[in-house]
């Protein structure tokens, strides 16, 4: 089909200098600019590619008859609402530090991110040959990623920060950014509603060792709505909680190059039914961090299975971290090394353990050939504390013998398992 450029269709575009000042670029409010249109659009059709730059100050919808391409940072802020419909498909442009992608959702404002499982909404690459009516392409897998940024919401949640200061800047954001803050004292906040949301192929680099996750919410409170989420081949890790009170669930992470779930500044929602299936590069299923500040937060995680990597050096069941505090239950792991461990990773978190702070409940694990005892899985790290029955809440199973863990068939619209073939 014949493609031709639109150029001169621009809606509400002029030049605002004083946002990213990672560099001097002048940025363009919400500019939209048709690109692409073969008149197209449905399944395996081409369909009109809409680029938007800059911030969007104004409600704003993006529909399912366009693809949607991320031009470096695209901001939500100001109050304004992003809506996006079912079966939308967004893609991220290539680059790194100031010039790489993400939609970044601002303290104040929302996402309405409503998919369904026949049509999710997707978040991928510009590489990715999938188009309007499509829920994957033919040209990418579980192995590549950093082609684009991430997803980054940021609420008014509270959150335990070093010196107990009340907010702070997301990772990755100029500290003059001020859509990069977040953290707050309204755990009720809300940002908004995500869910049936793939998102796929992230995680550029923004500065050395500092890549963005596939989903990273920071400070996002409860009155946020997040289920049913996605993240396949990330850089970094699939989904992060920088403290907040928000509940996920529904949560499936394939083959991130750090960790599937981490958790850092007192965050104290519960992250329920998910599945983390590591690839060749992955780390932990589970990182875990604690408060920074005096303030305090417990998590919980919830009925999950975790899918270990036995072909590589790469990949542990769970790290425990800083002073982490909360409850691990109800989780089923299978397919990692006999050198695979869950770990106390430094004496504040012994001393948590020993203290009921943090809690393990049920673990059902298979375990790697060569290991006969479950509890030498559990391994305490702290140099001065010792800590008494770390891993007695675990028993050794079968393969699918188990009685706790995911349920995965309310993941079974995902590509991870429609195209991956992961089998739920």
């Amino acid at each position: 089909m014949k493609k031709f450029v639109l150029s001169a269709l621009i809606v509400s575009s002029f030049v605002f200098t004083g946002c990213f000042k990672d560099d001097d670029t002048p940025i363009i409010i919400e500019e939209i600019t048709i690109i692409n249109n073969n008149g197209g659009g449905g399944a395996g059709e081409d369909c009109p590619v809409v680029a938007v730059t800059g911030i969007i100050l104004e409600d704003t919808t993006w529909t399912n008859d366009n693809i949607y391409q991320l031009n470096q940072k695209v901001v939500v802020d100001n109050g304004a609402t992003l809506t996006i419909e079912a079966g939308t498909i967004v893609k991220g442009s290539p680059g790194t530090g100031s010039l790489a992608s993400a939609l970044i959702i601002a303290r104040g404002s929302k996402i309405n991110a409503v998919g369904t499982a026949a049509q999710p909404i997707i978040f991928t690459s510009i590489t990715d040959n999938i188009t309007c009516g499509q829920t994957a392409g033919t040209n990418l897998d579980q192995d590549d990623r950093g082609q684009w940024g991430g997803l980054i919401v940021l609420g008014n949640a509270p959150c335990s920060f070093s010196g107990d200061i009340l907010e702070a800047q997301i990772e990755g954001i100029p500290a003059d950014d001020s859509f990069g803050l977040y953290g707050g004292s309204d755990a009720a906040d809300n940002s908004g509603v995500m869910q049936y949301l793939s998102i796929r192929h992230g995680g550029a680099l923004i500065g050395e060792g500092n890549e963005i996750n596939g989903l990273t919410l920071g400070g996002v409170g409860n009155g946020t709505v997040i289920s049913h989420i996605e993240v396949v081949a990330n850089v970094d890790d699939g989904v992060e909680f920088f403290g907040g009170t928000v509940n996920a669930s529904n949560i499936l992470v394939w083959s991130q190059g750090d960790d599937a779930i981490d958790i850092d500044q007192a965050y104290s929602g519960i992250v329920d039914n998910v599945v983390v299936v590591l690839g060749n590069i992955s780390d932990h299923a589970f990182e875990v961090d604690g408060p920074e500040g005096t303030g305090s937060g417990a998590f919980t995680i919830q009925n999950a299975t975790i899918i270990g990597n036995a072909d590589t050096e790469n990949g542990e069941y769970a790290d425990y971290r800083s002073n982490a505090q909360g409850t691990t239950n109800n989780i089923y792991a299978y397919g990692f090394k006999p050198s695979s461990d869950v770990e106390l990773d430094n004496d504040g978190v012994a001393t948590n353990y020993s203290n009921g702070d943090l809690i393990f409940g049920t673990w059902e694990i298979v375990l790697p050939t060569g290991v006969t005892d479950v509890t030498s899985v559990f391994v305490n790290k702290a140099e001065t504390v010792t800590v008494t029955g770390f891993g007695s809440t675990a028993a050794a199973i079968t393969l699918a013998a188990n009685t706790v863990g995911a349920t995965t068939s309310e993941l079974a619209w995902t590509y991870s398992n429609t195209a991956g073939g992961l089998g739920f």
